[in-house]
This record gives structure tokens, C-alpha cells and sequence, in this order.
């Protein structure tokens, strides 16, 4: 009787310390899901109106594909550059509430919400084995999303740059950087009208070590307001240059992206490149390898395969239309044809869908 009162009791404690736990996980967790969950919504929404607002921008002006910025006088982009603000503000303040490997998974839930939103309000189109490329990314994502190591705790700007001027970080930043010369200066001139992967990659690339100098940025304003002032130390302002810099360089090719290829292509190769970077990125300067297991490993590894298959799914089938062959032409004549569609023999027409996106002449 003794026996199974204890046992009662044992039970009863473990199923109070359970929903004591779950409790405590439901009160800031729960904040947390609930930022990540909006932040992925308004994402996803600002690839769409940014875009709207690129292509009302590129037929009055130059198109940001072809190296214009007539869309910075265009208020619907700016609405979508406002809208893309105030998610990543949201994604931001829900890691304070709630775990990376909680929140980070949630960014694929924008390249879903893109996806629809711009069958919806761009008509613009993915063959089923895009579709296919496109659950290949997420799950890939969130598979080395959800296996990747915790990040280690950082208390101080200084120990941040301590990690950033180790010799790993600081080869994986130069390699970085000289990838990045070599997309923006060789690569881009010759192809970045037809192959998605050079804006993405430079995007992709810069972004890696924009999230690494945002998090320090974090760290000193976190404890700035909490009494101990960091914008004295030099590093901080150091930070701060290093995240103007990435953003705006994601952002000038980002739109250069957009606006030259399907939204329902970019977004998920985006998103899958800038994940699997960054993650790199984290174990390199923060040492996570050192708290990993085979499985792990190998599951990471998976991962990859996946984002890789996926990729290239969705970078050959771009150009395909259901019915149609994979070899429709995505370029135009440079003399204008019968609908007054222009002069600049570039590719203006939606990868996979086989309209123009933008011409001098065209209107909404």
C-alpha cells in the first residue's frame, strides 16, 4: 500500500513537474512562436508588394534588374521594404523569447505564404516539379535547422569579437568576401540575367555575416538598456558599419532578383542559401562543432542533399510551364516586336510562366 502511494506520488510529481515545464514553456514560448509566426507573414508579404512596386517602378523607369533604382520613388515598394522591417523586427525580438531551433524553422512558412501570394496576385506560375523543388528546400532547411547545435551564450561585445578575429571566422569572412567580388564583379555582367543563383548567392553570402554582426549589435543594446553601456567601446560602431553594409547590399540585390525572376523561385532558394550559410557561419565562429554527435552529423549532411536537390529542381524546371517544353525561350528580339515590347534584349519574361515582366512600354 506504502508502495503504491509512493508510486502515486512519484507520478503525480513527474506529471506536475511536466506541466510545470510545459507551463514555463508555454508563457514565453509562445510569445516567441506567435513574433516568428508574424514575422514569416509579413516576409512573405513584402516579397510580393516589393515586387508589385518593382514592376510599376520598371515601367516608367529602368529596371532594377538591369541596374535602376527608379523604385525608390515608387511608395508600393517602399511599402513592402516597411513591411519586410517590421517582420524582421518581429524575428528579432522572438530570440529573446524563445529558442533558435524554435523560431528559425518558422522562415520556411514565408516561402509558402510567398508561393501562394504570388500564384495569387502575380500569376505567376511553378510546374509541379518546382513545387516538388520547392517542399525539397523547406524540408531541407529545417532538417539541418532542427539538428543544427545550440549557439553558445555570449555576455559581451568583446568575447563576440574575440570569436569574429579567431583565424576560422576570419578565413570564412575572407573566402566571404572574395566570392562575393567575384559574383558582383565577374559573375554578374555575364549572368546574372539567367542565372538565378548569382544575385541569390550574394545575397546569401552577405547575410551570413550580417546575421553575425547583428547578433553582437544585439548583445550591446541588450545590455546598454540593462545599465552597462557598450556604445563606448569601439567594436559596437564597428558592428553596426559591418550591418548597414550587408543590409543594404541583400537589399540592392535582392530586388535585382526579384525583379528578374519568378518570386516563387527566388524566395525558397533565398531562403534555403541564406539558412545553410549562416548556420556555417555559426559553427565556425562559435565552435558548436565541438558539442556534436555522428548522428548530428550525418543528419546535417541529409540536409544538405535535400536543399541541394531541391535547388536543382527548381533552378531547371524555371523555365517550365505545364504542357510546354523546358527549353521556352525567356528572351526577346532586341528590335520591338508587334506589342511594343522592348529594346534591351534581356530576359524580361517570368521564369516559369513565359511573360514579360517588364518593359518600357508595359502597364499594370
Amino acid at each position: 500500500m506504502a508502495t503504491e502511494t509512493s508510486t502515486s506520488a512519484a507520478a503525480g510529481s513527474g506529471a506536475g513537474n511536466w506541466v510545470e515545464s510545459y507551463t514555463g514553456m508555454s508563457t514565453d514560448n509562445i510569445k516567441g512562436l506567435v513574433l516568428a509566426l508574424s514575422s514569416s507573414v509579413f516576409i512573405g508579404t513584402s516579397f510580393i508588394v516589393k515586387k508589385k512596386g518593382l514592376r510599376k517602378a520598371g515601367a516608367s523607369g529602368v529596371r532594377a534588374g538591369v541596374g535602376g533604382y527608379s523604385y525608390l520613388y515608387e511608395p508600393l515598394w517602399w511599402a513592402g521594404m516597411i513591411t519586410m522591417i517590421v517582420g524582421e523586427i518581429a524575428n528579432f525580438a522572438a530570440y529573446a523569447f524563445a529558442p533558435a531551433i524554435l523560431v528559425t524553422p518558422l522562415g520556411a512558412l514565408s516561402v509558402i505564404i510567398s508561393a501562394v501570394l504570388a500564384h495569387i496576385m502575380l500569376k505567376e506560375r511553378l510546374h509541379i516539379f518546382g513545387m516538388l523543388g520547392c517542399v525539397l528546400c523547406v524540408v531541407g532547411s529545417t532538417t539541418i535547422v532542427l539538428h543544427a547545435p545550440q549557439e553558445r551564450e555570449i555576455e559581451s561585445v568583446a568575447e563576440v569579437w574575440d570569436l569574429a578575429t579567431e583565424p576560422a571566422f576570419l578565413f570564412y569572412a575572407t573566402v566571404v568576401l572574395a566570392a562575393t567580388f567575384v559574383l558582383i564583379f565577374r559573375c554578374i555582367p555575364k549572368y546574372g540575367q539567367t542565372h538565378i543563383m548569382v544575385y541569390i548567392g550574394v545575397c546569401s553570402l552577405v547575410g551570413s555575416l550580417s546575421v553575425m554582426s547583428v547578433k553582437a549589435l544585439g548583445i550591446a543594446l541588450k545590455l546598454t538598456f540593462s545599465g552597462m553601456n557598450q556604445l563606448i567601446y569601439p567594436q559596437t560602431w564597428l558592428f553596426t558599419v559591418v550591418v548597414v553594409a550587408c543590409i543594404l547590399t541583400q537589399m540592392n540585390y535582392l530586388n535585382k532578383a526579384l525583379d528578374t525572376f519568378n518570386t516563387a523561385v527566388v524566395s525558397p532558394i533565398y531562403y534555403t542559401m541564406f539558412t545553410s550559410l549562416t548556420i556555417l557561419a555559426s559553427v565556425i565562429m562559435f565552435k558548436d562543432w565541438d558539442r556534436q554527435n555522428p548522428t548530428q552529423i550525418v543528419t546535417e549532411m541529409c540536409g544538405f542533399v535535400t536543399i541541394l536537390s531541391g535547388t536543382f529542381l527548381l533552378h531547371k524546371t524555371k523555365d517550365m510551364v505545364d504542357g510546354l517544353p523546358p527549353t521556352l525561350p525567356i528572351r526577346i528580339s532586341r528590335h520591338t516586336d508587334d506589342n511594343g515590347y522592348g529594346a534591351e534584349g534581356i530576359p524580361l519574361r517570368s521564369a516559369a510562366e513565359g511573360i514579360p515582366l517588364r518593359s518600357p512600354r508595359a502597364a499594370e
